[in-house]
């Protein structure tokens, strides 16, 4: 099964080579990327055998099965588009896109050619948040009533680039974070966010995008979901709490890329510490992947999931620029 890389990016470089390596019958075989100079550096160093500019000759490929977009985010839509239309499956960065048009028909046509669409959702992989999305659903601290998703970081120099400078690229931290953030949510609760408020600042990191966000969630359930994302905060560390009429889950530094943190529960007993698998987040994302275009199961994150959770951080940043509520619209 050969991969085509449509972006020569960071996370790819760092996780998504080596989880595609580590699936039985699976290697990454040709580099898209729009800048020659970075492609042959890269292509060499990540031991890539063919590199090209043009997706068209990458996809032309018979032998590529699967393509992983990381690109910058306005170029998501016509990269998966184009690899839909030559037939292969596609793994993509979120957000899928800049809106839900977009999205929509990213995810309608993988569904009419057969192929499988997945959003790389990387936190929903991590043994941390399965265990504690299993704890909520069997009812170990009763109903729940409300969450905290502390997701505020310091984005690394090498990161910043168009994500602090560049709007019409998708930039800015509720492109990055809240999506993921929304998610992780819908992940744990089983449910999608209603309404939002929210708050953004650009407190000086970069230029003409949001680098800090926080907003307020209301769950058809009742629950409330407090959400934090920031690319400027070098010292606070992440953190998830789920806090039920039973018990709560406190979880530090889960909110990350690596199988790192802790998680407790505290309930009438007392506090606890709740054991939970170390693997890999993105080589579980990409064995479920490999799975699905293999014929068996679905992806960690489908393109539905995608979907859902653009709309989430969509609604957010309608929030944060008009200063009102704003009804989720999955429509």
């Amino acid at each position: 099964m050969h991969w085509v890389l449509v972006g020569a990016s960071t996370v790819a470089s760092e996780y998504v080579i080596h989880a595609v390596r580590a699936q039985v019958g699976c290697d990454v075989t040709w580099l898209v990327s729009g800048s020659s100079e970075h492609a042959i550096r890269y292509s060499s160093e990540y031991e890539i055998p063919r590199f090209t500019s043009s997706i068209e000759e990458a996809l032309s490929d018979d032998s590529v099965s699967c393509v992983y977009i990381s690109s910058t985010n306005e170029k998501h839509f016509v990269q998966a588009m184009a690899a839909i239309a030559a037939g292969k499956h596609v793994l993509c960065e979120k957000p899928l896109a800049l809106t839900m048009g977009e999205a929509r028909q990213m995810v309608a046509a993988a569904n009419q050619a057969n192929l499988v669409f997945g959003t790389n959702h990387h936190l929903r992989c991590s043994g941390s948040h399965r265990v504690i999305r299993e704890m909520i659903a069997t009812g170990v601290i009763g109903r729940v009533l409300s969450v905290r998703v502390h997701h505020a970081v310091h984005l690394p120099t090498a990161l910043q680039a168009w994500r602090i400078n560049d709007a019409s690229a998708g930039g800015g931290v509720i492109a990055d974070i809240t999506v993921h953030n929304a998610d992780v949510v819908r992940f744990l609760l089983d449910e999608d966010p209603v309404e939002v408020v929210a708050l953004s600042e650009m407190s000086g990191m970069g230029v003409g995008v949001e680098d800090s966000c926080m907003s307020v969630w209301r769950m058809p359930s009742g629950a409330m979901v407090m959400s934090h994302e920031s690319f400027t905060h070098p010292f606070a560390g992440t953190g998830l709490e789920i806090h039920g009429t039973q018990g709560s889950i406190v979880a530090t530094g889960v909110m990350t890329q690596q199988p790192v943190g802790s998680i407790s529960l505290r309930n009438s007993d007392g506090e606890k510490l709740i054991p939970f698998s170390s693997h890999s987040l993105y080589v579980q994302g990409v064995a479920d992947f490999v799975s699905a275009a293999r014929g068996k199961g679905s992806p960690a994150a489908t393109g539905s999931d995608g979907l859902m959770s653009l709309a989430v951080s969509l609604a957010v940043r309608e929030s944060a620029q008009n200063g009102q509520s704003v009804s989720v619209n999955y429509e």
